[in-house]
């Protein structure tokens, strides 16, 4: 064969060597999710990549096919094609005994170089760069390599198969994705600038809502300002007056009886209007939906997204209320800092570096600020008071405290067996070995 045919030969070689790198290492890199909104956009490649990673085995059977085939004839092209260029070229400078091993050892780095270079590490960066756009533009002739190898495929399919059920390793692709990867993406973006950290949190924020119950958001029923049937007009006036809410829930007798909610809108525009009105008419007062204290967050969401409402009642298994959640509530889990202003922030850092903390902070507030990871059996209390009460054991007094993760929690302000206020500090756990519970 002429010199320049096989020059040509081994130049289709390497494009044919890149072609089949580029397609495995796109097609193994394509994100599932920007994949199905290419579908969506009406992309039919898109559904075709999708289909065939659900089933690779095929595929990469003709990858691996293509890949060897190109590498064995390579070799058979390559050596003989530039030993003798290199024999002319070296020829005045080696000795002649070695000439014909340098001059091999010479073509054989150069064809390697080129194949390596050219039908491996590039194009396998340039499919890493762009997976999705350039496995939509191979799918079609993947496909084609696939049908006109079928029955090598398919013994090589079984036959990989089988291996991989004998190992007891799936021989179908896995591409669910979890909350794990949304966070772990997110993670990453933030980590590269791509997001400012106010909308990390914030998406952050969004995933926690499935894992967050109700209690963690809700207004405890201590603090629900409620009117009650038989409220007077003055009372009325005066409870609106301190606590200038929008809704108010409306019970008989007591808060674990709530039939209702008035607006206060509607309440302000009678008094302007010098109308009368009575808590006792049915029609004044609308129907408040009840949820149970089990719920989470996102679950809650969805109830209000399908009644068109933005406030409930929160009940526990023995039907007493034991607060109530507005979609407000959700939302400031969600936006956090951001619609925070300092008087409403339930942590707080002091300028001496120790923290203030509300009792009815949530739990995973508090992992997330000090960044505890999980904190012990955190299933079984929803704020920073419930956990005091876990490592103390007990309700917990004026001035208790201990010591976790190199950090001392001291209550500072109980009202009525409810912790008010804890201060955080920073300690040297050598230096305080015996104050209070020590947890690790």
């Amino acid at each position: 064969m002429d010199i320049s045919l096989r020059i040509i030969a081994i130049l289709l070689l390497v494009a044919a060597g890149g072609y089949f790198a580029i397609a495995e290492i796109s097609l193994a890199g394509s994100r599932k999710v920007r994949l199905t909104q290419l579908e969506e956009q009406g992309d039919e490649r898109a559904r075709l990549v999708l289909k065939l990673q659900e089933k690779p085995g095929p595929f990469f059977s003709v990858i691996q096919i293509g890949i060897n085939a190109v590498a064995i004839l390579g070799g058979i092209v390559g050596e003989p094609t530039f030993t003798p260029v290199f024999e002319k070229l070296l020829a005045p400078i080696c000795p002649p005994e070695m000439l014909s091993t340098v001059s091999w050892l010479a073509s054989f780095v150069l064809v390697t170089f080129m194949f390596i270079m050219f039908a491996d590490l590039i194009p396998k960066r340039v499919g890493l760069s762009r997976p999705e756009s350039i496995s939509v533009r191979l799918i079609r002739s993947m496909l084609f390599l696939i049908t006109i190898l079928k029955p090598m495929v398919w013994l090589l399919t079984v036959v990989s198969n089988a291996i991989m059920k004998t190992l007891g390793l799936p021989t179908k692709s896995n591409n669910k994705l979890t909350s794990e990867d949304i966070v772990a993406t997110v993670e990453a973006g933030g980590a590269a600038g791509v997001l400012a950290p106010s909308e990390q949190a914030a998406i952050e924020n969004v995933m926690d809502l499935e894992s967050r119950l109700v209690p963690s958001a809700m207004t405890a029923r201590e603090f629900v300002v409620y009117f009650t049937l038989n409220e007077t007009y003055e009372s009325i006036c005066k409870k609106i007056a301190d606590s200038p809410h929008n809704k108010f829930p409306v019970c008989d007798r007591d808060i674990d009886h709530v039939i209702g909610y008035v607006d206060s809108k509607d309440l302000l525009r009678r008094v302007i209007e010098g109308r009368s009105f009575s808590l006792k008419d049915e029609n004044f007062i609308a129907p408040l939906p009840a949820v149970p204290d089990s719920l989470s967050l996102s679950e809650v969401l969805e109830m209000f997204k399908n009644k068109r409402a933005d406030f409930a009642v929160v009940v526990n298994e023995y039907a007493l209320t034991v607060g109530v959640i507005t979609l407000n509530d959700i939302m400031s889990t969600v936006m956090g800092d951001l619609v925070q202003t300092p008087e409403e922030a339930q942590i707080v850092q002091r300028e001496d570096g120790s923290w203030l903390i509300d009792g009815s902070t949530p739990i995973d507030d508090v992992e997330r600020v000090f960044d505890f990871g999980q904190l012990p059996d955190d299933e079984t209390y929803e704020t920073v008071a419930g956990f005091m009460m876990y490592m103390l054991r007990k309700v917990p007094k004026l001035t208790d405290k201990f010591i976790y993760e190199g950090y001392k929690f001291e209550v500072i302000d109980v009202e009525r067996n409810r912790i008010d206020q804890i201060l955080v500090t920073k300690v040297d756990e050598a230096e305080h070995p015996s104050e209070g519970a020590t947890a690790k």
